[in-house]
């Protein structure tokens, strides 16, 4: 009667390992990479935020904002997390 209880478990924790290695861990790394990201943001760099806005970072402020330059003359403030995506890393100078 007890092995015939413990049996009736072992399809609902072969789902969470499933579930685990499918979708909470992928998850996991993309939020991490995006963090890292996020930090590693600098002056020059080409992003595009979460509005598909396309920009480059003029300036990076200690709390979570930054300055990102859309056009000559036009410079918006964004939530550092509204970054989806680096589209190129400011090229090293010589």
């Amino acid at each position: 009667m007890n092995s015939s209880g413990f049996a009736q478990f072992i399809p609902l924790i072969l789902i969470f390992v499933i579930f685990y290695f499918f979708l909470i861990r992928p998850q996991q790394k993309r939020v991490k990479d995006h963090r890292a990201m996020v930090q590693g943001l600098k002056r020059g760099d080409e992003v595009i935020t979460s509005g598909g806005i396309i920009g480059i970072v003029d300036k990076v402020h200690e709390d979570d904002k930054i300055d990102v330059i859309l056009c000559d003359n036009v410079k918006v403030q964004v939530i550092k997390s509204t970054i989806t995506s680096l589209l190129k890393k400011e090229a090293p100078k010589k």
